[in-house]
């Protein structure tokens, strides 16, 4: 079933300035598919918990914030981001669930070694052990962006550790190969375009150690030719600093490793999607994959919101994981 929740006017959430492609914050760093990041309100930073860390093993350690009791719920961030995207949610969600906010293997404040095949395989099989250890089993899982791949990653390889997942607007690029009619023409193409315009000189630019390049190539795709360009040099160097991911990930490892619609298709989980009506075209094809393969699914589109969705109707999209939850 898809919802079209009803649309919402645009405000300034913290303090960032709204543009019309990224919100740039001048706090924390940038965060999802497009760059974006929002200065916590006083009020939110002084009641926001400590940092802790928890060794998963193997030598990786991810640090990540925790509030409240009861059942457990765990937000994933997206790429270019970091734990705390999820700031202004923490809150809200404490007064309901033990809630988690981690950053990924090689996102700030983490400093972990750097190994050879990085991806979003490698992240969830990281989820799994941060689960594990801290007793979080079966959780609600939430993410966004790369988060919502490496949820989906983690429900299709251990479900016995989900609850429910919420995915907004996961870039399971493999996926545009299975879109349903009458779009898997478009889908197709899509993919063919992702790979020749952004995946391959992505990694042609990290391999080299050309870090800027290759940021560039990723936000003049999503954003637009001269996007990079446009963006101030403060953007562009919070920007560049959460890029460290992809200086392991793109040399030595796989951008968007393959999902099987038979995984996806097996996934027996209440799974809520979340996408913005504004957001990139390859999304959308993604989603129409994900909504005909995934037997459980709920749908709810934001007429007014993009991909970040969950920084535009914040209030909305907790509503949503809320109403998952109670189900």
């Amino acid at each position: 079933m898809t919802v079209h929740a009803r649309p919402q006017p645009p405000r300034d959430c913290g303090g960032g300035v709204w543009l019309k492609g990224p919100v740039i914050g001048r706090r924390n760093w940038v965060a999802g598919l497009v760059a974006a990041a929002l200065p916590l309100p006083a009020s939110a930073a002084s009641a926001e918990p400590a940092v802790k860390v928890v060794d998963i093993g193997g030598g990786v350690g991810l640090h990540y914030l925790e509030a409240g009791r009861g059942p457990a719920l765990v937000f994933i961030h997206g790429s270019l981001g970091n734990l705390f995207y999820w700031s202004d949610q923490i809150g809200p969600f404490s007064e309901r669930f033990r809630t988690i906010a981690y950053s990924r293997r090689y996102n700030y404040p983490n400093t972990n070694a750097a190994v050879s095949g990085y991806s979003a395989i490698v992240d969830a099989e990281d989820l799994a052990g941060l689960i594990l250890k801290l007793g979080l089993a079966p959780c609600h899982v939430v993410g966004h962006s790369y988060g919502a791949f490496t949820a989906l990653v983690l429900a299709t390889r251990r479900p016995d550790l989900v609850r429910a997942v919420t995915l907004a607007e996961a870039p399971a690029m493999s996926l545009l190969q299975h879109v349903p009619p009458p779009d898997t023409d478009a889908g197709r193409a899509m993919f063919a375009d992702v790979n020749a315009r952004m995946v391959a000189p992505m990694v042609a630019a990290f391999s080299e150690g050309r870090r800027e390049d290759g940021v560039r190539v990723f936000i003049d795709y999503v954003l637009g030719p001269r996007a990079w360009e446009a963006m101030s040099p403060l953007d562009k160097a919070e920007t560049l600093r959460e890029a460290e991911e992809w200086d392991v990930m793109l040399p030595h490892g796989e951008l968007f490793p393959e999902v099987a619609p038979a995984a996806v298709s097996a996934v027996r989980l209440p799974t809520l999607l979340l996408s913005g009506a504004r957001s990139y075209p390859f999304l959308r094809l993604i989603d129409e994959a994900l909504l005909a393969l995934l037997p459980q699914r709920r749908h709810i589109v934001f007429p007014k919101a993009g991909h970040q969705m969950w920084l535009q109707e914040p209030d909305a999209c907790r509503r949503a994981v809320f109403d998952l939850a109670g189900r």
